[in-house]
């Protein structure tokens, strides 16, 4: 779907600007650390990284839980931005959780078989950061259309010190991944957790374009996509949500 009136190089330019004076204001010599999946928003906030501070300080920390099958595509992008990266395999930390638990007389939950992992990464990623001598600062690649229904795990991926793309909807994210000349395979390739065998989109239940669509413009045809796009959005907004703190009166 092509959003009306968006253009990419323009954004381009504001987003690297931002980038450039958050730095300025919030570590002039840190380099950014990014964990990089191979999917597209983590190769998109990557390159914008590297037009905004120079590759010299980008960091990539590639993190598969035991075997990444699309490894190749995180290898690919590091290589094409030329920056420095690192693999951490957080399997054993992963494991060493969920036997903790059980030796704790807790049984590992669904949901926190899901969400372990990406907290786990978010960890990685600080741990890399405060050991780089020059110190570092944790880039946050969501984007706004997974962030509307929840599509992240609160202080996982969904954490970080700056979001550059946080503010872009996936239509406007591929736009921006293609005017930045990234590899269109890494762009466009079909998302997917990388965990359950099925795409992203599957798993929502609608496509990223009906989701586009109606959070630019409140239209969408089918009421029930409808509902559980409005459910979703409603049960997940604690996730953009500073901690809840009591004020005393």
């Amino acid at each position: 779907m092509s959003t009306n009136g968006f253009n990419a190089n323009e954004e381009i330019e504001k987003i690297v600007a931002w980038i450039q004076d958050w730095f300025e204001n919030n570590g002039p010599k840190a380099n950014a650390v990014i964990g990089v999946s191979g999917g597209k928003d983590s190769s998109i906030v990557s390159a914008l990284l590297v037009k905004a501070l120079g590759k010299d300080r980008v960091v990539g920390v590639l993190m598969p839980n035991g075997e990444q099958k699309d490894i190749a595509d995180s290898k690919k992008l590091v290589e094409f931005l030329g920056i420095r990266h690192y693999i951490v395999n957080i399997n054993p930390a992963v494991e060493g959780e969920y036997a903790a638990l059980r030796a704790a007389g807790i049984e590992v939950g669904k949901d926190a078989i899901i969400n372990t992992p990406p907290r786990i990464r978010m960890t990685t990623l600080y741990a890399v950061a405060q050991s780089l001598p020059e110190g570092g600062r944790v880039a946050n690649t969501c984007n706004k259309s997974e962030d509307w229904v929840g599509y992240s795990t609160k202080y996982g991926d969904a954490a970080g010190d700056f979001s550059p793309c946080s503010d872009y909807l996936v239509s406007e994210m591929l736009q921006i991944g293609d005017a930045l000349g990234l590899p269109t395979e890494l762009i466009h390739k079909t998302p997917s957790d990388g965990l359950s065998g099925m795409s992203d989109e599957d798993k929502l239940g609608f496509t990223y374009a009906v989701l586009d669509h109606y959070v630019l413009t409140g239209e969408i045809e089918d009421q029930t996509t409808k509902e559980k796009i409005d459910r979703l959005h409603r049960l997940n907004l604690h996730k953009l949500q500073t901690i809840p703190m009591y004020k005393r009166g």
